[in-house]
């Protein structure tokens, strides 16, 4: 099976992009999202990153 790193429609918050990192992962979302909440509130860069990866993360629906 080949894993491939996208935007989920089921369990999503914002736009899907925590939940599809934590479907690849194969994690809980919420620990991504508490990750992810913690680099922005430390570093500032988790925003930009987080608005950089709704840009170039795939939907599901959009996959071949």
């Amino acid at each position: 099976m080949n894993k491939r790193l996208h935007k989920v429609s089921r369990g999503k918050m914002i736009d899907g992009v925590c939940a599809g990192f934590a479907e690849y992962l194969n994690i809980d979302p919420t620990i991504v999202r508490l990750i992810w909440v913690l680099l922005s509130m430390c570093y500032g860069g988790g925003v930009l990153l987080y608005i950089i990866a709704m840009i170039i993360m795939p939907r599901e629906d959009y996959l071949p």
